[in-house]
């Protein structure tokens, strides 16, 4: 098949990882971004392709340079990059590749790099010595902006305690359970052998952070290095945000890979993206089981590349928490037995905050390479809120690149209201038990009202917490008083 001399194609990916003993020897993040931007261009067999550098774009992090991309740029001889900062989101990496892919397809550039790091890990462990990263580049002017920051909760939500990811996605949990009608242990064994399968891919993953193999039964208990954190969440099924890790994509268009003398051996094809996002607050969403918004990018990519999901040979769904695993591939209707990472996932592969679908791209990328299949990643942010999807080949589109916003689609899809003083009869949909390292601290409930609005509610009843980890409480009754306190009945 014939290349377009605009069709964008990935070049070069790089993954870094510093996984120390002595953090003392530990280097800042945008020095692993370095590392991994100089892998990924290595990987291109032309380190000098990054002189030529139109755009690069780094992923929001938990980290204050104001322009981390002009450090990297400096260092690597990208004098005349435009640089880039995104907004926070584990959607961003492929919002920002299909961005580019789109950019070089109209001609706007020839060759951008995406890049993202963490250094969490050596960060934590030098604060309990008293120390810190080194900081550079503090003082730099704050780069263009990619993509705005929204907030995803209301005021109302916070105050009731729904905040955090590690509280709401074992909510949806609860949710899936109960629609398949599981009991506490089926439903347990069944997430645990899923992850499993992930963590049996991060044990072979040189780049991995875990590569110790865990066996659904360890996976699923809770101990004292694996306790319980938002149930049935143990610790090794919540995305672990520890690492230090640097990644890195290369994107150009097939002229410029052409003038770089890049071996089209090499070379991997964006098809299509899709971008959108649910409703910004969850607490608003028809039910919790499932997510149009999934649906709606995923299926959409997969029709802008005219193909279907059983065309489809490594894939990497973003894996946070095993919820959104479920969800996912339930809206595609992908066979739970079949590998849905290439990576290893973000419970053993590592989480870096919002970067990690460079890595989830990278190793697609790698795996497409000796397989020749279709590749496809979902990238999420939020709870289930914003996604990005993607679809990768070695063999070049029948036309161009093709990316949609589907976001007037998922808009179609059903909400809920919220009533804030909630009076009367309510339903438990979906619930979890929040721990500390002494045991369970407090229960998290979303119910539905007979009028079909739905009431948050939370107790830090012992007796009443134990009891939701082996009672299945959604469809259980309780009754609003005109305080706000409730009762079951």
């Amino acid at each position: 098949m014939g290349f377009d001399d605009r069709n964008p194609v990935i070049v070069g990916v790089g993954q870094f990882k510093q996984q120390l003993e002595d953090v003392s020897l530990a280097e800042e993040q945008y020095v692993l971004m370095e590392q991994a931007l100089r892998l990924a261009a290595d990987d291109a067999g032309a380190p000098k392709l990054l002189t030529d550098i139109d755009r690069l774009l780094v992923i929001g992090g938990m980290w204050s340079y104001p322009d981390p991309g002009r450090l990297i740029a400096d260092a690597v001889g990208s004098s005349n990059a435009r640089t880039f900062l995104t907004a926070m989101g584990g959607n961003m990496p492929q919002a920002t590749v299909s961005d580019c892919c789109e950019r070089i397809a109209a001609g706007e550039m020839d060759i951008a790099a995406v890049v993202g790091g963490e250094a969490v890990y050596s960060k934590n462990k030098l604060r309990k010595l008293g120390k810190d990263l080194s900081k550079s580049g503090i003082d730099l002017e704050k780069a263009e902006r990619f993509g705005e920051n929204v907030s995803m909760s209301s005021q109302h939500e916070r105050d009731n305690g729904f905040l955090m990811p590690t509280q709401i996605y074992p909510l949806f949990e609860s949710a899936i359970r109960a629609h398949r009608k599981e009991t506490h242990y089926e439903h347990r064994m069944r997430i645990s052998s899923l992850w499993e399968g992930f963590n049996r891919v991060a044990a072979a993953n040189e780049h991995a952070w875990v590569q110790t193999p865990m066996t659904a039964e360890e996976i699923m208990e809770p101990t004292a290095d694996n306790r319980m954190v938002g149930y049935p969440y143990t610790k090794a099924m919540n995305a672990n945000s520890f690492v230090d890790f640097g990644g890195a994509i290369i994107i150009c268009s097939v002229a410029k890979a052409r003038s770089l003398g890049i071996d089209s051996d090499n070379w991997v094809f964006p098809h299509s993206a899709t971008d959108g996002h649910a409703t910004f607050l969850f607490s608003e969403r028809d039910n919790f089981h499932e997510s149009p918004a999934i649906r709606v990018t995923s299926k959409r990519c997969l029709e802008l590349a005219d193909i279907s999901i059983d065309d489809i040979g490594p894939m990497d769904l973003y894996s946070c928490f095993p919820s959104v695993v479920q969800i996912t591939m339930n809206e595609l209707g992908i066979d739970p037995e079949r590998a849905a990472t290439t990576t290893g996932g973000l419970s053993f592969f590592g989480g870096p905050m919002n970067s990690y679908v460079i890595h989830a791209i990278a190793s697609t990328i790698d795996e497409i390479r000796k397989t020749g299949e279709y590749g496809f990643v979902h990238a999420n942010g939020g709870y289930a809120t914003k996604h990005a999807c993607a679809v990768f080949h070695n063999e070049p589109p029948k036309g161009q690149f093709r990316r949609m916003n589907v976001q007037e689609e998922i808009e179609a899809s059903p909400k809920r209201e919220v009533e804030e003083n909630p009076i009367g009869k309510s339903v438990v949909e979906a619930y979890t038990v929040l721990h500390g390292r002494e045991g369970p601290e407090k229960a998290l409930m979303t119910t539905l009202m007979e009028d079909g609005k739905r009431a948050l509610a939370s107790t830090n009843d012992a007796q009443t917490m134990q009891s939701m980890m082996s009672e299945e409480y959604v469809g259980k009754t309780l009754e609003f008083s005109a305080s706000g306190s409730f009762e079951f009945v």
